[in-house]
Parts: C-alpha cells; sequence; structure tokens
C-alpha cells in the first residue's frame, strides 16, 4: 500500500511537473480521497522526508572515496527484502554506471525504510526511479532508468 501512494505522488507531481508545492494537509486530504489510508499517507510522506534528507547528507562520506573494486556485501536483513534477482539488478546498473556506490547506497536504505512484507523487482524500479531523480548529478541516469520503467523493455539498457 505504501508503494501504491509513493508511485501516486511520483506519478502526479513529480513525472507529471505538476506544482510540486503543494501543502501538505491538501496534499494529505487528496490521498485520502484517492482512497488511500491516513496511516499509510503518513508513511508515504515521512518516506520522502527521509529520501531528502540523504540527499543533504555529507558529500565527503566513506562511499565517496570506496575503491571501484569494493563489493556490496549485503546483511541478512537486507538480502532478505532484497531476493537474488533484486541484488543482481542492483549489480547490473552499478556496473554500467547508472547507478554509483552513493546512490545504490540510498536506494537501499529507503528500500529497508519501506514498511512492507511484499517486494518485488518492479518496486526497486521505482524506488531507483525516485533516488535518482532527487538527486541533483544523476539526469542521464534517470532517464535511462525511466525509459526502462515506462517501456517495460527486456534485456540490456541502451
Amino acid at each position: 500500500m505504501m508503494m501504491d501512494i509513493l508511485m501516486y505522488l511520483f506519478e502526479t507531481y513529480i513525472h507529471s511537473d505538476a506544482e510540486l508545492q503543494v501543502d501538505q494537509d491538501e496534499l494529505e486530504d487528496e490521498l485520502l480521497r484517492a482512497g488511500f489510508h491516513q496511516k499509510e499517507i503518513f508513511k508515504a510522506l515521512h518516506w520522502l522526508e527521509e529520501l531528502a534528507s540523504l540527499q543533504q547528507s555529507d558529500v565527503h562520506s566513506p562511499l565517496s572515496v570506496s575503491a571501484t573494486t569494493a563489493m556490496r556485501i549485503f546483511t541478512e536483513k537486507e538480502s532478505v527484502r532484497l531476493d537474488a534477482e533484486c541484488r543482481g539488478f542492483l549489480l547490473f546498473l552499478e556496473q554500467i554506471k547508472v547507478l554509483t556506490p552513493e546512490t545504490r547506497e540510498m536506494v537501499i536504505d529507503r528500500v529497508m525504510g519501506l514498511e512492507t512484507s511484499a517486494f518485488e523487482l518492479d518496486d526497486l524500479k521505482w524506488i531507483i526511479l525516485m533516488v535518482l531523480f532527487n538527486v541533483p548529478g544523476n539526469e542521464n541516469a534517470y532517464t535511462l532508468m525511466e525509459e526502462w520503467l515506462y517501456t517495460n523493455e527486456q534485456g540490456i539498457l541502451h
């Protein structure tokens, strides 16, 4: 349900270039009218606030100087949420330079921030798109990911 709200918000306000300066009460009312539950709305809005705060974190984190040969080891909780297909997709996107180590970690953080028991590759693609949109300097990566998501293309990105 939380993913549904996030996707609704992303498509309505971000992807459509709608007015981004929306009053939070107005937004909550709209989401309630759309059929979402208040508790889930609050969770989704908090999730988005956390995403915004990740963008403002210290640029000189250990990730920004990580070796190109470093390999990401997933925790047990991350492996439960992100199955082998999702982890493989993250690695693939990092190898083709759609994700950097920094944006990969932001994606994993936001995936783990979701309160859901069911998580699939399509959900991961949406989270990646939201992260790339929110981090300046990732316009090309965002465009590639957007094309991937909206065309449902199978295989390798061009």
